[in-house]
């Protein structure tokens, strides 16, 4: 291995003994295929689980307020004129009544897990079947009460899946709610049923022009349709006294009396039938179902003999729902979660970054007397010819004393060159096979010339006094390692301010509670500084992890060293500038970090310096940068399913107030970090566009950490634009 300074062979180290290894390979080709499809197919049944579970949310509104009456003149006079029941199944139109002092009471929209089973218990208690049209939706979720329904003599009755109006949806999407709740209702009881009550209608005088062929159409697929006769106007909540006047027959006549037993609060139709049914008993009045009533006018309407594939295809529907039900209750208690985590993230940073600002700004604030030391700077570089001359420019310019030394890493692009062509006498090169950025590093600590070490990426530029900035707080004793202020350089495509938004809000202001906790996770590799015994004493840098910078940073939590921050020492980095760039960096990042946590998992049962941290901070990290960046997107799948199938006023709000806190934490963190605020423009586009990446970036970092794939050291393509806006 040979090492240059000044433009000119210095030294061969051919004793030292350096890994040979080829680099990483990785083992990802079948194993990522396997996954991506997995993937896929994990989310296409997600998406079909939350198709589900819209469709049989969809919100309704109580009947009568939904229904339009429209003209009626093609509403033969037969049916407009005729009883409650009309039977078209044949082609010849019948109409029915119920027979003089005959009550058939009708409840519709049910069942309900709250009020269907009150009703029940006063039917039965006065011994009087009704008639209960129900959604298939809330069979499928109630099916015991659909069961007992007909256990206890009652009859059932089809009045959709989802409570649509019919009028306004196609005919196959009519055929679908018809055919569905059949199949719900085959499945959970064991019996079908001819009739059928359109949602939002009233009494056949009400019915016109559009709503009369749904009612041919539902003839020709075996259904006859029940509408009422008379209006309790129950679900218009007039009190008990007013059902009971509003249900009751004129004279003798019988009648099809509409309730209901669900969609919303029913007391006032329990109060009712508590004192309509003995009441109209003790006036002679019977009670019946419809079909019952009818005495045999209209055929029969119900039927114990269900073929087998009408129950196959009802328990393929009533565990679609049961699942998508369980899936969105699961959904959104992990979006309450998310929410509280995110709240006290929120706050947890409010009062630690602005409390560790104050702190290091007042006047009396200093880590102790002033470092003067010199410092080796290890530049590891790979492939790096177009940013590492600005980069070694810039450190060797520092006010600070410094060595640096530039860790070939087997480029073939000329970097060792460009660098020893500099001829500047502070900087050496030194080539190594190829190893990796770890190996690259130790070599570097092994072979600098001092005991302060900082570590800077290829593509960093460093402002004059940041080395001298940076090494101060090794002023204490107890400081093993110091994190720098990383900016983004490359700002001016609209990806690199997303970055930089990140930079400022997503580590920058992370790193002020983390230096307070005690518990920072990561010394970034484009700025980071190392006592060499630090680094010893935490075994080096390992290859174990893609993450090198924050297995190094835990390792040294854990032998007994702080970690801290200075937000002074500033450096611009260059960044992806591709959105495959990014991900690939970003996927290594995260994977890494991962990998680290595992790693350095058994501190949490340990004792001394290390049993603290990993008691600390580790489940801290583990929370705030895997685990909740990995449920955030409920909170935009939630937002976008609530716009469609929830109240989209109250969803564009909690959506708006989630960008509110977003955009107070981003004013903050760049008011701390003395940057303008003209960026901030473009954070919303970056909540809507750049936060799905990271999500996908992270999942898929994820689902790679949790089938033990392995990487290489990424290479990702400079540009050479921070180096050049350094140039002199």
């Amino acid at each position: 291995m040979a090492i240059w300074r000044g433009g000119e062979r210095v030294a061969d180290t051919g004793a030292i003994e350096l890994p040979t290894a080829p680099r990483r390979r990785s083992r990802l080709s079948w194993r990522s295929g396997r996954r991506w499809v997995l993937a896929a197919v994990a989310t296409v049944i997600l998406l079909n689980i939350l198709v589900v579970g819209a469709y049989a949310n969809s919100r309704f509104t109580p009947d009568n307020t939904g229904y339009h009456e429209g003209a009626g003149n093609g509403v033969p006079a037969a049916v407009r004129d005729g009883g409650p029941v009309v039977d078209d199944r044949d082609g010849r139109i019948a109409t029915a009544r119920m027979p003089a002092k005959t009550i058939a009471l009708t409840f519709d929209d049910g069942p309900d897990p709250v009020w269907t089973p009150r009703i029940l218990e006063v039917l039965d208690r006065y011994d009087a079947p009704a008639t209960f049209f129900v959604l298939g939706s809330e069979v499928s979720r109630n099916p015991d009460l659909a069961r007992s329904m007909v256990r206890q003599g009652h009859e059932l009755g089809i009045h959709t899946f989802t409570h649509p109006q019919l009028v306004e949806v196609p005919a196959w999407r009519r055929r679908l709610e018809l055919a569905q709740t059949q199949a719900a209702i085959a499945y959970t009881t064991g019996v079908q049923t001819s009739l059928v009550r359109l949602p939002y209608s009233s009494g056949v005088d009400a019915l016109d022009d559009a709503g009369w062929p749904v009612v041919r159409e539902a003839a020709r697929w075996g259904y006859v349709s029940v509408f009422e006769d008379t209006d309790s106007q129950d679900w218009a909540r007039p009190g008990p006294d007013a059902i009971i006047r509003n249900a009751t027959p004129q004279g003798d006549r019988g009648a099809v009396i509409l309730l209901h037993d669900a969609g919303g609060d029913r007391a006032q139709t329990v109060a009712a039938l508590e004192r309509f049914l003995p009441e109209m008993k003790r006036r002679g009045y019977r009670f019946t179902t419809v079909s019952a009533g009818l005495g045999g006018s209209v055929p029969a309407t119900t039927s114990t003999t269900v073929d087998t594939g009408e129950k196959v295809r009802g328990g393929l529907l009533v565990w679609a729902i049961r699942v998508a039900d369980d899936t969105l209750r699961a959904l959104w208690v992990l979006l309450i979660l998310v929410g509280v985590l995110t709240l006290l993230r929120t706050l947890l940073l409010f009062f630690f970054a602005l409390r560790h600002s104050r702190r290091r700004r007042a006047p009396e604030w200093r880590w102790g007397e002033q470092v003067t030391e010199p410092v080796t700077v290890i530049v590891p570089a790979y492939n790096e010819r177009a940013t590492i001359a600005a980069t070694i420019r810039t450190l060797a310019a520092s006010t600070h004393p410094v060595e640096v030394l530039v860790v070939d890493d087997e480029s073939d692009d000329g970097t060792a060159d460009e660098a020893e062509g500099l001829g500047l006498p502070n900087v050496r090169v030194a080539r190594v096979p190829g190893g990796g950025k770890a190996t690259a590093l130790n070599t570097g600590v092994a072979l600098a010339q001092h005991d302060l070490l900082v570590m800077v990426d290829a593509d960093t530029v460093v402002e004059p006094d940041a080395i001298h900035r940076l090494v101060q707080p090794f002023a204490d004793p107890e400081v093993g390692a110091v994190a720098g202020n990383v900016k983004v350089g490359n700002r001016r495509r609209l990806i690199g301010r997303w970055q930089h938004i990140e930079y400022v809000i997503g580590f920058n202001l992370d790193r002020r509670l983390y230096d307070t906790l005690n518990c920072m996770p990561t010394i970034p590799g484009a700025l980071g500084a190392f006592r060499r015994q630090a680094v010893r004493e935490a075994g080096g840098l390992s290859r174990a992890t893609l993450a090198e910078d924050t297995d190094l940073t835990m390792a040294v939590h854990r032998a007994g060293w702080r970690v801290v921050y200075e937000e002074s020492a500033v450096a611009r980095t260059e960044v992806p500038d591709t959105v495959r760039q990014l991900w690939r960096q970003r996927y290594r990042w995260s994977y890494g970090t991962m990998q680290a946590i595992w790693r350095h998992r058994r501190a949490i049962v340990e004792r001394g310096p290390s049993g603290r941290f990993g008691r600390r901070g580790l489940p801290f990290i583990t929370l705030f940068s895997v685990l909740l960046p990995l449920l955030a997107p409920l909170l935009d799948i939630l937002a976008v399913y609530g716009l469609f199938f929830l109240d989209r006023k109250e969803t564009v709000i909690a959506w708006l107030a989630v960008l509110v806190i977003q955009v107070v934490t981003a004013v903050l963190a760049f008011r701390l970090d003395r940057e303008p605020l003209r960026p901030l423009l473009v954070l919303p586009l970056q909540q809507l566009v750049y936060r799905q990446i990271m999500y996908l970036v992270l999942l898929h970092s994820a689902a790679t950490a949790l089938t033990g794939g392995m990487l290489k050291w990424q290479k990702l393509r400079r540009t050479g634009e921070v180096a050049v806006a350094a140039s002199p």
